[in-house]
């Protein structure tokens, strides 16, 4: 347990971790509470498992990733746990449903869905983390005897 905690003191990643991790929860919050603009965790569920054919226990976990990984990341608890799964979620979400709209995001409205642009920045975030853990004032730090 304490390999997976251990992390450094740099404010590198502790900066990465707090970004990411809001930009995910608030993604996971329009999935899971229907908050800013979202249609909560049964719509989402209905559209995971009906439209994109995603089995239910995936969905559900696709869900949870965004929504607990995002606040793990917030406070740095479990930084490589939920950075892993955050990288789970943006691999499907490319191979699911956004590589066939190319590289980039829908800026001018011209194309009928979004590139894989952030998703790539998603994962490259995730991947930092995942290595050096979630650094400077995270709990992960200071549970695994760091000061």
């Amino acid at each position: 347990m304490r390999k997976l905690l251990r992390t450094g003191n740099s404010g590198t990643p502790a900066i990465l971790r707090l970004v990411l991790g809001f930009v995910i929860f608030a993604h996971g919050s329009q999935k899971m509470l229907g908050w800013f603009g979202g249609q909560g965790f049964s719509a989402t569920m209905h559209r995971f498992t009906t439209y994109m054919h995603i089995p239910a226990p995936f969905a559900f976990l696709a869900i949870a990733a965004e929504f607990f990984g995002g606040i793990g990341l917030v406070i740095g608890l479990l930084t490589r746990v939920a950075a892993f799964g955050i990288l789970v979620n943006m691999l499907v979400a490319i191979f699911k449903v956004h590589l066939h709209f190319g590289l980039f995001a829908n800026w001018a409205g011209t194309q009928k869905g979004e590139g894989i642009e952030f998703h790539l920045l998603v994962l490259a975030i995730a991947t930092c983390l995942m290595i050096n853990g979630g650094g400077a004032c995270s709990i992960d730090r200071r549970l695994a005897g760091g000061r």
